[in-house]
Formats: structure tokens, sequence, C-alpha cells
């Protein structure tokens, strides 16, 4: 797998990444309804746009994931259900961390194995919020990087 710095969003680009968090997301984000799914995504060119860093992973040179930080804040990070558990996502987060110097980050509460990824990976919850940043009613967990416990 290599990662790729995105220097330029266009509408292709969009477009992929886009496939790539709905695929990842209607397997880890069971607790969203079809409108839910619509409703964010509509958000989605505008999250690319407006991160400060966008990577992408690629396998083969085919986009299976991606990672975006802004303020030392991972803002998305998703992979293709396919590729997930191979190991391709803790290299994002790695490369988020040292190359962008991300630390801190938000977990939908009711995404267990991104919460458990994340803590195995060094984070820690420091607060909870019963709504998302949208104020739809989706808990998030904030987490924030303990570096005593980086796992590379």
């Amino acid at each position: 797998m290599e990662i790729q710095e995105v220097s330029h969003v266009n509408e292709s680009l969009i477009k992929e990444l886009s496939q790539i968090w709905e695929k990842s997301v209607r397997t880890t984000h069971l607790f969203l309804t079809e409108a839910d799914i619509q409703k964010i995504s509509s958000y989605l060119p505008d999250a690319f746009r407006s991160v400060s860093y966008l990577a992408i992973a690629k396998l083969e040179q085919k986009p299976i994931g991606f990672v975006g930080v802004d303020n030392n804040r991972i803002e998305m990070l998703f992979l293709l259900p396919e590729e997930q558990g191979k190991g391709f996502g803790k290299q994002l987060l790695n490369y988020a961390i040292h190359q962008y110097h991300a630390t801190k980050l938000c977990v939908n509460e009711q995404n267990p194995n991104a919460k458990d990824f994340y803590e195995h990976m060094g984070f820690q919850v420091y607060k909870r919020t019963g709504k998302d940043e949208q104020g739809d009613p989706f808990p998030l967990l904030y987490m924030e990087l303990n570096n005593k416990e980086v796992v590379s």
C-alpha cells in the first residue's frame, strides 16, 4: 500500500472518495438510516475541500481509503470494507499522526469497532456529546492521543 497526498480536490476525486465513504459507512455505521446516509453524503464535497490535509491509501494504484486532517484533528478516516482488518487503517492513522501532527479525533459512540481501534492505537476519550456536530442524535466520543502509548 502507498499513501499519496492530495494537492487538489476535483470532482472526479470527490466521486471516488465518496464511493469509498459510502461503502465503509454502510458496513460500519449500522445505526444510520438511508435518509441519514444521503443527508451526510451531501456534506462530503465541502468536507473533502475544507480539510487542510487529505491523503489517499492506494493498493495497486486503486484508492482503498483516505484520511483528512484539519487543525491537528482527524476529521475523516475511511477504508473500503474489504480492506479493513489488514493494517491499512493503522498505516493511514500513523501517517496522519506523523505527517500532519494529528492528536485528536471524534468517533460515533455507536461505532464501537472504530472506538476500539482508536483506543488500541493510543487514543483515549476525553469528552462525550449526545449529538453529532450537525445536531443529529448520534453521540460522539472525542478522543486524544496519549503519546506514551502510540502503536507504530
